[in-house]
């Protein structure tokens, strides 16, 4: 595959070039896009908002082991292709673990929660910035594991945090 499709790849469709803040644009259209197939209360349904939760949640999960798989391959030639080594542009990493923290609200079988999207966004992008132990150490691994294991691990974080807030009833799962 030539380097042009690796770089579409890795900066998820371009999300990676705009302006300020790459990541944050990555896991937003993560968001975003999770939200438009499954719906949110109260204001739009999607075309998976009615599907059993076990089918989104499987669904979800296949979609972010695709993107990691596509993340480490593509990963693999981030360096030669970006010119740096974890380059901003490099989105996917932000993509496959916003999908992470995103699960917990994938196991309901109804429309997702304005608030659990916004704490799953919050979340991820906080481990993901701040870096707490474990998050910033797996950075240091070397080549497209190293790209993409840190925000592997954020994302697991905020998927924890998720199913926490939806278990004490913060909002509905």
């Amino acid at each position: 595959m030539s380097s042009a499709l690796r770089r579409l790849a890795g900066s998820a469709c371009g999300l990676g070039d705009l302006p300020r803040a790459p990541g944050t644009w990555g896991s937003a259209a993560t968001v975003v896009a999770v939200a438009a197939l499954c719906g949110v209360a109260g204001l739009f349904d999607g075309p998976f908002a009615q599907a059993a939760g076990g089918t989104r949640l499987a669904v979800g999960a296949v979609a972010a082991l695709a993107a990691l798989l596509l993340g480490l391959w593509a990963g693999g030639h981030a360096e030669r292709d970006f010119g740096a080594h974890d380059p901003p542009q490099f989105v996917l990493d932000e993509v496959v673990g916003q999908l992470i923290a995103l699960l917990p609200l994938l196991a309901g079988g109804a429309a997702l929660s304005p608030l659990g999207l916004l704490a799953a966004f919050a979340l991820f992008r906080a481990f993901d910035i701040l870096k707490p132990p474990p998050v910033g150490a797996l950075e240091g691994l070397p080549g497209a594991l190293g790209i993409m294991a840190d925000d592997l691990a954020a994302g697991a974080l905020a998927a924890g945090g998720v199913a926490l807030l939806a278990a004490v009833g913060a909002f509905p799962r």
